[in-house]
């Protein structure tokens, strides 16, 4: 089916409508309709300030329904997926124990159980089924709560989306539940050509067995409805007959989905009065909340969104999605809708969009942010009031921008907007951790990389204003310091291209990107963003940035965010050992059972060098890792004391592309060099070339790096990644 004309807007507003239904739901996540209803009363907004947790947090509904849809990008747009190959994507994805699910263990969590049972070897459908894990954890809510993406990649196509939902959904899941997931991701699909609810419902009836429990329930709800006005009551006939007290575990399909069909019914087709009924009745509010946010947004668009109170602005696209893919992590709505329209195109074998020339901020949406607010700061704060605008004409390369309004220029006063490129704090991060979902991630920008913008100002302004680009990093508190870069003064009506290049930082992770304004006449006026960007090649040395002291250890556990820059994949980091600092070398790898991955990196890297001197005290074998786009998924230069390899990495599997003999020794330093350029690969060892070769089958395209242990410990001081 052609893709709609509107497709891309619809799809950011699906995006946005799942974002805000999460967010919404998440403070007050399996409460009682009656806890509720006593303590926060109706759900009309946001309510994260009075329970005194962020806004934007770290969840498994977004992860997971962003990252399991990569299977399709990542098995060359095949329309006919395999579960099996859903579930590969798990393994290479997920971090066990750290990353998207809730981990509580066999037989507790239906998710974790299937990651087990994937590990173990059993292959999707039996990974979730019923035969394999028993009637109530298979039929838990999880197949339901990660469809979105596989809906806004079949838009107009319910069949199809319920094809893939169903596949996707036996990778963890069985009976009911996947019914489910089927039925909603229909009526998504549905959703881009249909507006009428109750059509919407009938088609999501025809995707699932008439003698399900999922079809007979919606078909009572149905009738409720059409007799009882008030959505109170009705919600008392649902809780009666289909509550928990009836379907058991921790989160059962039936009562949730009962009451997202509930809410579409009794919301009066109001997005606002929609994610009212379905918050307030509780349950999995988050999950609830969350699909059905999407589904109203791809139904009625971002007008949509916009009919209450603002539900964008606070959110301002961003969102977080903590994988193996540390580069991914720290993101936005309208990177991740690009990402979803260009999985769909594919698919139908059309060419990618790149909005402004592939430009990673381009605002190029209604109402777009993109994560850019004010500085957090009391000096900065209110000084620049940010809005997306049409162009105006100042040849700008797209429709839209950033329009930065600013105030109260006194001399030497600057106002700052900014976007985050890495974990916000570290008092945020350990709020994540404590709920139960860390946000493991790398710094999408590094030194050695230059940043690239194009500013505007308004023809309207009296005096000419001063404008560059800056970025905010670490320091040895955890606290941020700001690195000032190209800047130009713009006349009225001037534009101009600022480019920089990032400088060595000691080893401290960039945590902010963003534009400076200073006035030097008049303290008020409007600048546009058009676009900001970067690109090349990291030239970067990941190492302690500061000397031990273990005296001030002792007092103050900080300047660790050096450290969390990594996503670990090792054993040792189930217990959040690896981020402490009394160990005498920078990194100290420990791998339990097979072979453990510490990534970092983005996935637009492509030809760059990685060495590192390594002192294996244990280990089966170990190395160098680049391109590494996952735990399963890279090529290595390996070592063991036999021998040097350079493999290509799949789905647990090793392609030995080269190999030497003579390997390292147990208890000695050795300098390990990786480079890769196109498909050319070379390894060095004390600086000697041993081993080189070419992958005929040009596997991975870009990545970043990884140090690698293989059933053992290694020891490791720093880490350079440089340009060819």
């Amino acid at each position: 089916m052609a893709l709609p004309k509107d497709y891309l807007e619809r799809v950011y507003a699906g995006v946005l409508g799942k974002l805000i239904g999460v967010y919404l739901g998440r403070p007050f996540e399996g409460w009682t309709y009656e806890a509720i209803s006593q303590h926060l009363g109706e759900i009309n907004y946001y309510v994260h300030d009075r329970l005194g947790v962020p806004l934007i947090v770290t969840d498994d509904d977004i992860s997971g329904t962003f990252t399991f849809v990569r299977a399709l990008e990542d098995y060359g747009y095949d329309r006919d997926l395999t579960p099996a190959q859903i579930g590969q994507t798990w393994l290479n994805y997920l971090i066990e124990e750290q990353t998207v699910l809730w981990w509580g263990g066999m037989g507790n969590s239906t998710e974790h159980t299937a990651y087990l049972r994937l590990k173990q070897g059993y292959e999707p459908p039996l990974s979730g089924s019923v035969e394999l894990n028993g009637k109530v954890v298979a039929e838990q809510i999880g197949a339901q709560i990660f469809i979105d993406g596989w809906a806004m990649v079949a838009p107009g196509d319910p069949e199809y989306a319920a094809d893939l939902a169903g596949r996707a959904g036996s990778v963890s899941h069985g009976g009911e539940a996947v019914y489910g997931a089927q039925c909603l991701a229909a009526m998504e699909a549905q959703a881009f050509v249909e507006s009428d609810i109750n059509k919407l419902i009938d088609t999501g009836l025809s995707v699932i067995p008439k003698d399900s429990v999922i079809y007979t329930m919606i078909n009572d709800i149905r009738d409720w409805h059409a007799k009882e006005p008030d959505w109170r009551a009705g919600r008392e006939l649902l809780a009666e007959r289909y509550g928990y007290h009836i379907y058991g575990g921790n989160c059962h399909m039936v009562p949730n989905h009962g009451l997202m069909i509930f809410s579409l019914l009794y919301g009066d087709d109001d997005f606002q009065r929609t994610l009212m009924i379905v918050n307030t009745c509780g349950w999995d509010t988050d999950c609830n909340s969350g699909n059905i946010g999407c589904l109203m947004g791809i139904k009625d668009g971002l007008a949509g969104l916009s009919t209450g109170p603002d539900y964008r602005g606070p959110v301002a696209d961003r969102m977080y999605i903590p994988t193996a893919d540390g580069g991914n992590a720290i993101t936005d709505a309208v990177t991740q809708t690009v990402r979803l329209v260009n999985t769909a195109r594919a698919m139908q074998g059309m060419g990618p969009i790149a909005p402004k020339d592939g430009a990673r901020y381009h605002f190029d949406l209604p109402g777009a942010a993109q994560g850019f607010m004010n500085e957090d700061s009391i000096e900065a704060r209110d000084v620049v009031a940010i809005s997306n605008v049409h162009a105006p004409d100042l040849s700008a390369k797209g429709e839209r921008l950033l329009a930065l309004d600013y105030a109260g220029l006194a001399p030497g006063r600057v106002g700052r907007v900014e976007t985050a490129t890495f974990v916000p704090s570290a008092e945020v991060n350990a709020h994540f951790e404590k709920g139960g979902y860390a946000l493991m991630s790398c710094p999408r920008l590094s030194p050695g990389q230059t940043i690239r913008a194009r500013a505007l100002a308004d023809s309207g302004n009296d005096s000419a204003v001063d404008v560059s680009v800056y970025v905010q990093h670490y320091n040895r508190e955890d606290g941020l310091d700001v690195l000032e870069g190209a800047g130009q003064s713009l006349a009225a009506g001037d534009s101009a291209e600022l480019e920089w290049q990032v400088p060595d930082l000691e080893g401290y992770p960039i945590a902010k990107v963003g534009i400076q304004i200073s006035g030097t006449g008049s303290a008020s006026g409007r600048v546009y963003l058009d676009w900001l960007t970067w690109d090349g090649a990291p030239n970067v040395r990941l190492k302690r940035p500061y000397k031990l002291d273990f005296a001030r250890w002792n007092r103050k556990m900080s300047g660790m965010m050096w450290k969390r820059a990594w996503v670990n994949g090792l054993d040792a980091a189930k217990g959040r050992m690896v981020f402490l600092d009394f160990y005498p070398e920078t990194y100290r790898l420990i791998q339990n059972d097979g072979r453990g991955l510490m990534i970092h990196g983005c996935r637009d890297w492509t030809d760059y060098q990685v060495s590192a001197k390594l002192r294996p005290h244990m280990c089966k074998a170990g190395g160098l890792g680049v391109r590494v786009q996952g735990m399963k998924r890279y090529y290595a230069l390996l070592c063991d004391e036999d021998s040097v390899r350079l493999v290509a990495a799949f789905e647990g599997e090793d392609t030995i592309l080269a190999q030497s003999i003579g390997g390292w020794t147990l208890g000695r330093e050795t300098e390990l060099a990786l480079k890769i350029e196109g498909n050319a690969l070379a390894g060095y060892v004390d600086g000697k070339l041993v081993v080189k070769a070419e992958d005929p089958d040009a596997r991975y395209a870009g990545g970043g790096i990884a140090l690698i242990s293989e059933e053992g410990r290694i020891a490791c001081e720093d880490v350079a990644v440089r340009p060819l």
